[in-house]
Formats: C-alpha cells, sequence, structure tokens
C-alpha cells in the first residue's frame, strides 16, 4: 500500500515528547521568550509522559511531591508527601492547561528520523501520525528531545514466549481489561515498579491467588513513611507567604545533603552508614527465609534505591512467593518452567523488568553534523555503564 504524505510544516522549535520535560520546556518558552511557535510530538495518546505510560496498580513517584512539580508552578493541594500516578498526571495535565500547551502538541505521532541540514541549518523530522500511518515531514530551527529515559519498555528475552496462552504485559503496557482477582500471577523483576505493584495485588477483597516473584538480584531498600498531608498543611501551604517554598527548600537541601555520599572516596563512610541502616531496616521487616538474599551485597548507590512502599510486608503474605535461586529458564503455554524443571502456572505473566534506559531513542534515527549517528555516539559512550533502572 502507498505511503500518504501530508504537506510539510515549518515551526522554530520542535519538542520531541510531551511529558514533564517536554511541558516544562513549552511553558518557558512562552514565559522568557514570549513564543508559542513550537510543535510538541507525542507517541501517545495523551500528555504526561511516564506518567500517562505507567498506570500499574501503586505507581507513584520516589520523590516527594512538593519537589517533584516545576518552580513556576507550585501545588498546594498535594494529597501526601509521595503522590501517586494518578495525581501526578493531573498535575502535569493542569499545568499543561494553564498554559495551552495542548493547542500546540500532536498525540499519537511518532518521530522516526530527524536530519541536520547544514547548508539550510534546519531540522528536517519525520513524523508518522500512528492513527492513519500518514507521514509529515517537520522543518525546524530548534529540536529539543525530551523523551526521558523511562519511554522504552524492554522486551521479554526468555525463550517461549510466545507459546504463553495466558495474558503477558509490561508495567508500562498496563492490560487494564485484566482482572487479577484469584487468579496466578508471574511478576518478573523487582525493582520500583514490581515492589510497588505486588503489594496492591496481593492485599484486600480483590487480592490474587497466587503472586510468584522472580528476581535475579536484590536492591537496597529503604523505609518511606507516605503521611497524607492535612487540610491544615494545605491551608498553609496555599495562604501563608513563602511556606511553600520555604518547605520546598527543605526538600531540596535534604536531597543536596545526601548527594555528599555520592562521591567515591569522600562519600564511603556516609555509604556505610546508609548500607547499615537499609540492612538493618530489610532484616527486621522481611520474612526470615529472603533475608539473606534480600540485603544486596553490591555497594549502596551503584543502583538505583528503592522505596519501600510495603513490599516487605507484602512478603509475608501466604499469596506471595519469592523465587531467587531458581530462575525462569522458559516460557510454555500454562506458565513458566524454571531452571531446576520447575513449572509453575499462571494466568498472566507481569514484565516488571525495566526499560531499555540505553537505548532511550527506541527506534528514533538522529543524524547532526556531517550525518553523525546519535545512536553511534550514546552506543559508544555508555557501553561501559550499569543499567541502573528497573
Amino acid at each position: 500500500m502507498a505511503q500518504t504524505t501530508c504537506a510539510p510544516q515549518t515551526t522554530d522549535v520542535l519538542i520531541i515528547g510531551a511529558g514533564m520535560s517536554g511541558i516544562g520546556f513549552a511553558v518557558q518558552l512562552l514565559k522568557q521568550f514570549g513564543t508559542r511557535n513550537f510543535t510538541i510530538i507525542e507517541k501517545s495518546d495523551n500528555l504526561g509522559g511516564t506518567w500517562w505510560a505507567n498506570s500499574y496498580p501503586g505507581c507513584g513517584c520516589d520523590v516527594p511531591s512538593h519537589f517533584f512539580s516545576y518552580s513556576f508552578a507550585l501545588n498546594p493541594n498535594w494529597t501526601q508527601k509521595f503522590a501517586l500516578q494518578s495525581e501526578i498526571h493531573e498535575y502535569f495535565s493542569d499545568v499543561a492547561a494553564q498554559y495551552e500547551i495542548q493547542q500546540h502538541v500532536r498525540l499519537a505521532s511518532l518521530v522516526e528520523k530527524a536530519s541536520w541540514d547544514e547548508v539550510s541549518g534546519t531540522w528536517s523530522v519525520t513524523v508518522r501520525d500512528l492513527r492513519s500511518s500518514t507521514v509529515t515531514e517537520h522543518h525546524c530551527k530548534i529540536l529539543i528531545s525530551a523523551v526521558g529515559t523511562l519511554s522504552v519498555p524492554r522486551e521479554c528475552s526468555i525463550p517461549g514466549a510466545s507459546s504463553f496462552e495466558g495474558r503477558m504485559f509490561h508495567t508500562a503496557q498496563w492490560d487494564h481489561t485484566f482482572n487479577w482477582k484469584d487468579k496466578d500471577l508471574i511478576v518478573v523483576g523487582n525493582g520500583c515498579s514490581a515492589t510497588q505493584a505486588i503489594p496492591e495485588m496481593s492485599s484486600g477483597p480483590g487480592a490474587a491467588k497466587m503472586i510468584t516473584q522472580f528476581s535475579r538480584q536484590s536492591h537496597w531498600l529503604a523505609e518511606r513513611p507516605n503521611p497524607k498531608y492535612s487540610a491544615l498543611f494545605k491551608w498553609t501551604m496555599k495562604w501563608i507567604p513563602l511556606a511553600m517554598r520555604m518547605y520546598r527548600a527543605k526538600l531540596y537541601w535534604e536531597k543536596e545533603r545526601d548527594f555528599k555520599g555520592f562521591d567515591i572516596e569522600t562519600g564511603a563512610e556516609i555509604r556505610s552508614g546508609w548500607s547499615k541502616e537499609a540492612a538493618d531496616y530489610i532484616r527486621a521487616n522481611s520474612p526470615a527465609k529472603y533475608r539473606d538474599f534480600l540485603v544486596p551485597k553490591t555497594e549502596i548507590g551503584c543502583k538505583r534505591r528503592v522505596n519501600d512502599t510495603n513490599y516487605l510486608a507484602s512478603l509475608h503474605n501466604d499469596n506471595v512467593d519469592l523465587i531467587y535461586d531458581d530462575p525462569i529458564e522458559e516460557i510454555i503455554a500454562a506458565g513458566v518452567r524454571t531452571k531446576s524443571g520447575k513449572t509453575i502456572a499462571a494466568d498472566a505473566i507481569v514484565l516488571a523488568h525495566g526499560f531499555e534506559t540505553q537505548k532511550p531513542f527506541g527506534s528514533l534515527e538522529i543524524f547532526g553534523e556531517r550525518g553523525a549517528s546519535i545512536q553511534d555516539h550514546v552506543s559508544e559512550h555508555l557501553k561501559d555503564l550499569n543499567e541502573g533502572y528497573g
């Protein structure tokens, strides 16, 4: 079938991605330069980036809400210290509406290729409408990548995946038609997504029958209370001059203070304290049979720390089983077969095994000066780095 091509479009600034960064950049174009000569290309069917794509049960942020927000759009109405996905997405949608950003967004559109033209000093950007498959060539003076690193889910590489007869989906592509009540589930991974989703699916009247979690390695888990903000607190944030700015500054100082622990040499003593605190917390709150595994043997800070959202408590539930010493060998029609030959049946397999953090552009091809490929550049400079997001 012949490819349908639309008339070329021209804009000063083209932004790839309508998440937190893309919306924020667009607002600054308005505030600092007074221009609306920009276009945002978004592959999803809504604004919000990772906070729209990730809607799995228990999805939330591990940064305090009053800090994980724009300095130009403070929000006195956050309901709790660490907001959940729906509230975060609502916040970014409200900011976009306030500054009328939606009129500049092309939803369900994918940037396939971007090439720099040294003669004209402009970018030529190929955009495909994912609904109609029509292709439009955009020309811009400035090209901004706001795609984020948590935008391309890692594909399942376990042998036999195509033979599974139940539901299988990534946490960032959650199947909301699936009801896990009284079902047997397998969860692959134990990063932030898995540790947030498992407590939600394993408790309450709608709990799963059985959740079997497979984990290759442990993460440093940190205690994370999540207090609700009272009406008085929210009133104070809204009406007392500078109160919200001061609270945000306090959160900022706490984060900056902790950063000293990441200095390889001078931060060793701080990291040692973190390790002891986290290890003591894990041992005190996890089932005895998992403790040796759950306390990492790696240096704290080498990978992203995971906030405990009742994950350790959920491991005490009779309907949760953590398997760390018998990995999945293959996926079969009715579930999985482990290395030891054990077969575990499942109605659904949830892939919580992270993102292609070293391939943030996905299939997008970007060519700069003299035709240099940004993918080749990124691969060359990141080939020796370990991934820290799961």
